[in-house]
């Protein structure tokens, strides 16, 4: 477990014609502190000029819903969105939202909802978010002790009068959310790697950043060997953490400062290889033209 360096990353990253990149939003692109929750110029600047780069693949895999997600990188064309964990994905911003859970029964959010509103009524600061697939309680503005206490509460009460349904109870960052048994960002990663390998363009680098336990399931499914065993050569594969603590990443970045600078850096990367690319077809094209 070792801070990322950007001069490693980067040299793989220049190596590798096919890459797949995956990012957490909360926590990994935007302050878990700040108060406004929408990309900053800076974060869309950079998304923009990573999509534009035609060897990368690039994903925001957010538990957040699709609504705020789309309105939000409307401005990202080809960036690729898994919204409430991956219930839907849309592969970029021409493309349709699709789900990949037909058959979802949704009446445990019967059960959920009143256990959770009593958990708000004993919680001054805490409210309820309905999302299509999930239901979450959120607690971030009440009182930290407190707020963590009845969240624990929560999460076995849940887990009890829900044992028989097919959902999965979690704790994430200030937040107890109900989802469907097998909405995991793994499941995302999985699938768009997947994907990737069956068109024959398998990724040569992978690279997933993420803070929050949700994010533990992409770090695993993108260190799994089935992409790597059905590929010419083994990829180079990067599971980063936001923040020293314990986790299945083998890299870490201390803070959302630090994932922005190395996204730049490759985001930079991109650009000059596009350029000395353009130039070569430039000067290709000069040559040829001479008598």
């Amino acid at each position: 477990f070792r801070k990322l360096s950007i001069d490693y990353i980067i040299s793989a990253y220049k190596r590798t014609s096919k890459r797949a990149i995956f990012l957490d939003y909360d926590g990994t692109m935007v302050p878990h502190t700040s108060l406004a929750k929408t990309p900053t110029p800076e974060v869309i600047s950079i998304l923009n000029n990573l999509c534009a780069d035609p060897m990368n693949s690039v994903f925001i895999v957010s538990g957040r819903g699709k609504k705020s997600l789309s309105d939000w990188f409307v401005q990202c064309e080809n960036l690729g969105i898994a919204a409430e964990h991956g219930y839907f994905l849309r592969w970029s911003g021409m493309s349709d939202w699709e789900t990949s859970f037909l058959a979802v029964d949704f009446d445990w959010k019967n059960i959920a909802e009143p256990v959770m509103k009593l958990y708000t009524e004993a919680t001054d600061g805490s409210y309820i978010e309905v999302k299509e697939s999930a239901m979450v309680w959120h607690h971030q503005d009440a009182d930290p002790d407190f707020g963590s206490c009845q969240a624990k509460e929560l999460l076995d009460h849940l887990e009890n009068v829900l044992a028989n349904d097919p959902v999965a109870v979690k704790r994430g960052q200030n937040i107890v959310e109900v989802k469907p048994q097998g909405v995991t960002k793994g499941y995302v990663a999985e699938k768009v790697l997947s994907k990737m390998i069956a068109s024959g363009k398998p990724p040569g680098f992978v690279l997933c950043i993420g803070d929050d336990r949700s994010d533990e399931d992409m770090f695993e499914s993108i260190s799994k060997t089935p992409y790597s065993s059905s590929l010419p050569s083994a990829p180079a594969i990067f599971a980063c953490t936001v923040g020293q603590k314990p986790s299945k990443a083998r890299y870490y970045l201390d803070d959302t400062v630090d994932v922005l600078a190395l996204l730049q850096c490759l985001a930079d990367a991109s650009r000059s290889n596009l350029s000395n690319t353009e130039t070569q077809v430039s000067f290709d094209n000069v040559v040829r033209k001479e008598p």
